[in-house]
């Protein structure tokens, strides 16, 4: 699949807020139902690094396979290139905090 630049229309969110974007670093935030998902990804450049502020976040990774659950003030960063999804894992909204750089932004859905 090819690089996108603006992934915000590739999945619903409850709530998504951007905090700060500039060149090679933005923060945003989200709020995803007990139903909602970040669908398989990966960025080419740039590090996603997970703040929990509310709920549960389950992490789906691969190359390696492996599977994360993140709760309030848990943090955890995906490297470049490692597909991920990212999933609520509690019965309640989750909140969370998605800080990406350092680099250029682009997101490479999976099937």
């Amino acid at each position: 699949m090819l690089p996108i630049k603006d992934a915000s229309d590739l999945y619903q969110v409850e709530r998504r807020a951007c905090y700060t974007e500039r060149p090679d670093f933005r923060i945003t935030e989200l709020q995803i139902s007990p139903t909602q998902t970040v669908p398989w990804h990966y960025h080419s450049n740039v590090q996603d690094t997970f703040y929990v502020l509310v709920g549960q976040v389950r992490l789906f990774l691969r190359e390696p396979k492996a599977e994360v659950l993140l709760g309030p003030g848990d943090t955890y960063s995906v490297s470049p290139k490692r597909p991920h999804l990212v999933t609520n894992a509690h019965n309640c909204s989750t909140t969370f905090l998605v800080l990406q750089g350092i680099g250029e932004y682009d997101y490479v859905p999976l099937v």
